[in-house]
């Protein structure tokens, strides 16, 4: 299955240049949080694959303007052609912000999921705006990731965890791909297309795609 991840910056060479190419193939669209509720409108209305999205914290203006066609997989397990994809968008509290959670508040979402994951199954992509914590987010409050997405991995080891809100152009620490234990974790940074089955044995084999 071919999907692209997007997340914090619209990309220029889908918004402003588009052609039909670009969207060619593309079975699943997941988007990460921080873009302008437009531009995911836009992807979808040319897509011919449904596009999942996820809260950051800046994205409170999709309450009145909410982007269309498109799906919130915010506290759902969405199956897509047998893949169960967990989202749970929002960033460490650092001011006042609709999509920004202490620890112990995103702690709290993910127990209210236990019947959901307990009939599921678990779950094969993890969808975050924030990253896990101490691996590969910031120190500050704002970047810092939540300790229970390390949790949920840890105990339900999915192929995929995707995230966004630690742009690639911060620092070289920000890598567009990691591995944590079974996991391959990708930044969706601006945008990213890869192949389901193909990116995890490459990646789990050591080599780059």
């Amino acid at each position: 299955m071919k999907i692209m991840v997007m997340s914090d910056l619209e990309s220029d060479y889908l918004w402003d240049h588009y052609t039909p190419e670009q969207l060619e193939g593309i079975e699943l669209i997941i988007a990460c949080g921080d873009l302008h509720p437009h531009y995911l409108s836009f992807v979808e209305t040319f897509a011919k694959a449904p596009l999942l999205y996820v809260h950051g914290n800046h994205d409170e203006r999709y309450a009145t303007v909410p982007p269309e066609g498109c799906y919130s997989i915010e506290d759902k397990i969405y199956v897509h052609n047998g893949l169960r994809i967990l989202g749970l968008g929002g960033s460490m509290r650092y001011s006042v912000g609709e999509h920004q959670y202490t620890e112990k508040e995103m702690k709290k979402r993910v127990r209210k999921l236990a019947l959901k994951l307990k009939r599921s199954g678990g779950f094969d992509i993890l969808v975050t705006h924030a990253p896990m914590f101490d691996f590969h987010d910031g120190k500050d409050m704002c970047h810092m990731g939540f300790e229970v997405f390390r949790e949920l991995i840890d105990k339900y080891s999915p192929k995929y965890f995707v995230h966004g809100h630690v742009h690639m152009n911060y620092s070289r620490k920000y890598p567009r791909l990691s591995t944590y234990n079974e996991t391959v974790v990708i930044n969706a940074y601006r945008t990213y297309t890869f192949d389901y089955d193909t990116l995890y044995e490459k990646t789990m084999n050591g080599s780059d795609e």
